[in-house]
């Protein structure tokens, strides 16, 4: 299926009928908080089968996952995903790698994170970021408040530094 900018994947709290394979294209993952505030709290990317925590076992998602460019993804109902892990013992070590790749994007997301100023977290973040937009500029993608998120900062910061650029 061919998902534009700005539409959904899927809903948080949906019942998870189906696990999506990320041919191409970017998604945010946003989650809203029972106090009202609202989150981005992951990327996902080509390569990836999502939910990640839905790939072993069923559950509700946790998140809502919006097309950040045009993408392109494969709905796999999930009842056939489980059928082939109990069947293809191949697909136990499909899965291993898939959460040890997302488990490695996860560490560098930590690193950027940690590393000295935020100059240079917008930096790294812009890296990633146009090493899997395909030429879309990050800030036609993403607010200046989800980008403070994802560096640690404050929107306000954001905006001082993309204007210092």
């Amino acid at each position: 299926m061919l998902l534009h900018k700005g539409e959904v994947l899927f809903h948080q709290g949906d019942s998870g009928e189906y696990l999506y394979h990320i041919k191409s294209g970017l998604f945010k993952v946003t989650r809203l908080h029972e106090n009202g505030n609202i989150v981005l709290f992951n990327i996902l990317y080509s390569g990836e089968t999502v939910p990640h925590h839905s790939l072993i076992t069923p559950k509700d998602t946790h998140g809502t996952a919006i097309a950040l460019m045009r993408s392109e993804v494969e709905a796999i109902p999930a009842k056939e995903w489980y059928r082939q892990l109990q069947e293809d013992h191949n697909k136990p070590m499909e899965i291993a790698l898939l959460l040890q790749e997302k488990l490695r994007f996860m560490q560098q997301r930590l690193d950027h994170l940690t590393v000295g100023t935020p100059m240079e977290r917008l930096e790294l973040l812009t890296k990633w970021l146009e090493d899997h937009s395909h030429g879309v500029n990050f800030t036609d993608m993403l607010t200046q408040e989800e980008i403070g998120q994802l560096i640690g900062v404050r929107r306000e910061t954001v905006n001082r530094l993309l204007r210092g650029q």
